[in-house]
């Protein structure tokens, strides 16, 4: 049996070192156990869970990206956001970094139908287990912090 915030088998983990100022895609669920995608665009202040399995993180990668899109695109703000919504029509949440702003994201596509932890392999499942954020997606505004601790933050902060 594994411990909470540990995987079991062989991982390699990633340092803030290496996605520094690159464009690094993470994932988490909410407390409603739906499922979200945090384009962090080289900010590095993600949870630390985020970082402890490339091979993991790779696995929901190719899980999510290979799954039929369910859904027609939703950008909020349409135009630019439209290329961020492969994974919104798949149905995660979709969070773009903020520039110059540590931590802070912007929900850029909303699914209709949200996608849930359960309809998940039990691989991903268990890792996704690591990286629950105490809050709801949906908020237009979220802080998320690097152990994990997150809140909604409203548009004028």
């Amino acid at each position: 049996m594994s411990r909470p915030g540990h995987l079991p088998g062989t991982h390699t983990p990633l340092t803030r070192e290496e996605i520094r100022d690159v464009e690094f895609d993470w994932f988490a669920a909410d407390g409603a156990g739906h499922l979200a995608q945090f384009l962090a665009a080289g900010d590095s202040t993600v949870p630390e869970a985020a970082l402890a399995s490339e091979e993991q993180l790779e696995a929901l990668h190719v899980w999510l990206d290979t799954r039929s899109e369910a859904e027609p695109p939703n950008a909020l703000a349409g135009g630019f956001d439209e290329h961020l919504t492969p994974p919104q029509r798949r149905g995660a949440y979709v969070y773009d970094a903020l520039p110059d702003q540590p931590g802070h994201y912007r929900l850029v596509a909303a699914p209709r139908t949200p996608l849930k932890v359960a309809e998940m392999p039990g691989p991903q499942q268990a890792y996704l287990g690591t990286l629950t954020l105490p809050l709801r997606f949906g908020a237009a505004r979220l802080w998320v912090g690097p152990e994990g601790e997150a809140r909604v933050v409203a548009a004028d902060d």
